[in-house]
């Protein structure tokens, strides 16, 4: 996977009607390859076709979404049943989008089109064979069940490495391999005797244990659907308005266009889901102005990606992981956007202090008047987008399903569209939307779908318990050292996994443990799925930091450390989940006095990290604002005082010593 060459060509989900039709009109049978950014997940190559197989790609895009929308509104259908026309739709896309040769696409292209049609054959066989197995043969299969398990696993491995990479498959393989026979030579606690091949295949492709299992029911309803509405809402002409308004509200402040990234990206976060899409809607504007004030080409870059990191914490949209969540846990999906609010505040608070510090060390001015759009005009001419947002909220809290939600407002997004001219949504417009829905669901459904065959594994062989109990061992019993563990574990599979797949790999292995050691189910799962998102800027495989290194022109590493520097509230928040009642889990005034005291030990984290609050920070300075961090992030109202007291001596000794340096008479 490549993500320096990712803003080669943008993605089809910013281009304008007339660039769409241009192309979907072009009639010679070619293709082309580029590289580009499908649903935030992962960056790979991509196929254009052209003619009359772009218009059946087209078509096929459509009707996708035209099903999932249907199936979860009036449609009546059996889950196994709506997770299978799911996964055929995603394997059909995945092989058309995806070439076998990157820099030789239209080799391999028959091969593609043979696999397309197994996929759906496997789609066809679950539809007109699932209630003959379970019904009529008493759930005893059959050597013709087993062959089109075993065509529907490799077909599901083929596609999703097409579509995500090579790290999901490959790790699907060594679970497959664990439960068959690699776990009969492996000794001590993950010793496993094996499973026989067809009870193994049975249970992948013919239950809801394996590929069609949980995952695979959040990917084909909340996923899709979320994915839908923030193409729906992008659009109408959304993130124009989301980027002017960050203008407006942040461009008279002192490192303005670093703070513009930073709550641009909240807003287009809270509707996309995505990092890297955050970073190429938004970085494509924000991270010249940076460079042009003055900020160094990599930092610049890690801003925003460190910003559009967090846009998958911010609600109500916080990406696939939430919705997996939500399903596993039996835990509401409003109740999850609620109590993530303030912790997501609290992220981009901490990004903002980054900047902040970074524009005073460089003396940055704020942008001029000329450049700051007028914050009136801005929202009578785009507060309409904030519509289908407050009103998918407003379904989710009278206690409508997050599907439904999605559905009237990707209804809402084109009503909504027509209370300006220019962003009038027509026929074409809507079906371009729906085309664009469903290319961008393909590597996170594929994922997901894969995923499931992971989790399957470790349901049959309960090696899931097997890794809680090490990790509580390890531990020593100790939380904190718990936390520590799962933080490094997430670590290392963020180089290499993309932030769903990690957050179901750490959920189904590590949160047993949490929950072992006295963290409730919601923090268990939230310290999981906040470390998840440090795949988009932990070196060396940072998509979210490519996306913008390539905007940036800074070097791919070099950005990606910068934005690991930058998200380090990621690492810090958590914990509080743990030890204070921040998720709501204690009473109100407790909430608030713990979210005002942390965000005030996050600032200074920054200052001591960066040795500068008003001026440079002399050694002993710097000591005394670790220990106020300390104590300001403690949970204990004696060490917030002490740390409140701490901090404000030195910032008052920073006061007075500027203020006598301005009355100073110049010589």
């Amino acid at each position: 996977m490549r993500g320096h060459g990712l803003l080669k060509a943008m993605t089809p989900l910013f281009l304008s009607n007339d660039d769409l039709k241009e192309d979907l009109l072009r009639g010679e049978d070619r293709e082309e390859i580029r590289e580009i950014e499908d649903s935030g997940e992962v960056t790979t190559a991509f196929r254009e076709l052209a003619g009359g197989w772009k218009w059946m790609v087209y078509v096929i895009g459509i009707a996708a979404s035209i099903f999932h929308i249907w199936v979860n509104t009036i449609g009546v259908m059996p889950a196994i049943y709506r997770n299978a026309v799911h996964l055929g739709f995603i394997m059909v896309l995945a092989f058309f989008f995806y070439p076998m040769f990157k820099r030789a696409p239209h080799r391999g292209f028959r091969i593609d089109l043979f696999l397309a049609l197994l996929a759906c054959i496997v789609t066809l066989y679950i539809l007109f064979f699932e209630e003959e197995l379970h019904l009529e043969r008493a759930s005893v299969p059959i050597m013709r069940d087993y062959i089109f398990a075993a065509i529907a696993i490799v077909i599901l491995l083929v596609g999703t490495q097409r579509a995500a990479g090579w790290i999901i498959p490959a790790l699907s393989i060594i679970f497959l391999a664990y439960a068959l026979f690699l776990g009969k030579y492996i000794p001590g606690a993950f010793h496993y005797r094996g499973v026989a091949l067809g009870r193994l295949l049975y249970r992948m492709y013919l239950t809801d244990e394996g590929m069609f299992g949980i995952v695979c029911t959040v990917s084909s309803t909340y996923v899709y659907l979320f994915i839908l509405f923030g193409a729906f809402l992008l659009k109408s002409g959304a993130g124009d308005f989301i980027i002017k308004l960050a203008q407006a509200l942040t461009g008279r402040r002192v490192g303005g266009p670093a703070k513009i990234a930073v709550v641009s990206s909240g807003f287009m976060g809270s509707v996309s889901g995505s990092a890297v899409a955050n970073t190429v809607a938004t970085g494509s504007f924000t991270i010249p102005l940076m460079k042009r004030m003055g900020y160094r080409p990599h930092f610049a870059g890690g801003v925003e990606a460190a910003a559009s990191t967090g846009g998958q914490l911010m609600p109500p949209i916080m990406g696939a992981g939430a919705f997996i969540m939500a399903q596993w846990t039996g835990i509401p999906y409003l109740k999850i956007i609620a109590v993530s609010v303030i912790p997501a505040i609290m992220y981009f608070l901490s990004v903002g202090f980054f900047v902040h510090i970074e524009a005073l060390k460089l003396g940055m001015k704020p942008l001029s008047k000329e450049e700051i759009p007028n914050l009136k005009k801005v929202l009578k001419k785009g507060a309409n987008f904030l519509i289908p947002v407050m009103l998918l909220v407003l379904l989710l809290i009278r206690g409508f399903t997050p599907t439904y939600a999605a559905c009237v407002g990707i209804l809402s997004i084109i009503v909504v569209s027509w209370f300006h001219k220019e962003t009038r949504m027509g026929f074409v417009d809507i079906m371009d939307a729906l085309y664009i829905g469903a290319r961008n669901s393909v590597s996170t459904a594929a994922i997901l779908i894969c995923a499931g065959i992971i989790i399957g594994i470790v349901g049959i062989t309960g090696v899931g318990v097997t890794f809680s109990g090490m990790v509580v061992d390890l531990s020593g019993g100790h939380l904190f050292w718990a936390i520590v563990l799962v933080m490094l574990a997430s670590l290392v599979l963020g180089m290499g996994l993309p932030v769903t797949a990690s957050y179901i790999f750490l959920a189904v292995l590590a949160a047993p443990a949490l929950k072992q050691l006295g963290v409730s189910l919601l923090a268990a799962h939230m310290i999981i799925f906040w470390y998840s998102q440090d795949a988009n800027v932990t070196p060396p495989v940072c998509l979210a930091a490519y996306s913008a290194s390539g905007i940036a022109g800074s070097k791919p590493m070099e950005t990606g450390l910068a934005a690991w520097k930058l998200a380090k509230g990621l690492y810090i928040i958590p914990f509080l989940f743990a030890y204070t009642p921040l998720l709501f889990e204690g009473p109100l005034h407790e909430v608030l006095i713990t979210a005002i005291s942390a965000t005030l030990g996050l600032f200074a984290f920054t200052v001591a990290m960066e040795g500068y609050l008003l001026r440079k920070l002399f050694f002993w300075e710097r000591g005394l604002v670790v220990l106020a961090t300390i104590g300001l992030l403690w949970p204990h109202t004696t060490f917030r005082v002490l740390g409140f007291l701490i901090f404000g001596f030195i910032y008052m000794i920073q006061k007075m010593a500027a203020s006598r340096h301005a009355l100073r008479p110049v010589e």
